[in-house]
């Protein structure tokens, strides 16, 4: 099934520059190979090369967050939205 993948403004170069894009697969795992296998500059961008997923990156499945669920095992639906977002750190002391 088709599945919407909404990229952050970081990864829309290697995506043509869209902020989103469709791909196939019925889990989180098979859908962010699909993206990768589309879109070839993703590659190791989202996982990692032991296929999972980058600590910098969060990944949603609609509004919850796949760490919390099966991680890339997570099901997916025909109208899931599947989010990438860069992890955002530091700060001053």
């Amino acid at each position: 099934m088709s599945v919407e993948v909404r990229l952050p403004t970081l990864l829309r170069p290697a995506a043509g520059g869209a902020p989103s894009t469709s791909v196939e697969g019925a889990t989180v795992g098979e859908v962010l190979r699909a993206l990768e296998v589309a879109h070839p500059g993703l590659a190791g961008q989202v996982l990692t090369a032991d296929g999972e997923l980058h600590k910098f990156v969060n990944v949603y499945l609609n509004d919850d967050d796949v760490r919390y669920l099966d991680r890339l095992d997570t099901k997916v639906g025909a109208d899931d939205v599947v989010s990438i977002l860069p992890a955002v750190a530091g700060g001053a002391a």
